[in-house]
């Protein structure tokens, strides 16, 4: 069983940066990027629209952003902290949705419980 919790979420101005945290508990995440196949980053859900792939590493150590945030965002990992971030620069109004932390491995499929960004002036 793996835990998740996001933090760093709020409100910012357009042009803004945030960093936000996921911190994992349960299962260390340096074992589950040694395995097979995984599947560990972040999601965002708008209101009024579906859940979408923001960042993610993938098996064979592979990096997948969105073609929205590329070259604004940038999944990164400290696995002594066990915790991945997602560092957000040049903030834009549609980048406002809930944001979630996900791992996905042969043991299970894991979601936090979501935090809240909002790019507003």
């Amino acid at each position: 069983q793996v835990q998740l919790v996001e933090s760093g979420g709020g409100l910012v101005q357009p042009g803004g940066s945030l960093i936000l945290s996921c911190a994992a508990s349960g299962r260390s995440i340096f074992s589950i990027l040694a395995m097979h196949w995984y599947h560990m980053g972040w999601y965002r859900q708008a209101p009024g629209k579906q859940r979408e792939l923001v960042a993610a590493f993938t098996s064979g150590s592979n990096t997948n952003y969105a073609d929205s945030v590329q070259g604004r965002f940038t999944i990164s990992r400290d696995n002594a902290k066990n915790t991945v971030y997602l560092q957000m620069n040049s903030l834009k109004p549609e980048d406002t949705a809930v944001y979630y932390c996900n791992i996905g491995f042969t043991g299970g499929d894991y979601w936090g419980q979501g935090t809240q960004v909002t790019v507003s002036s």
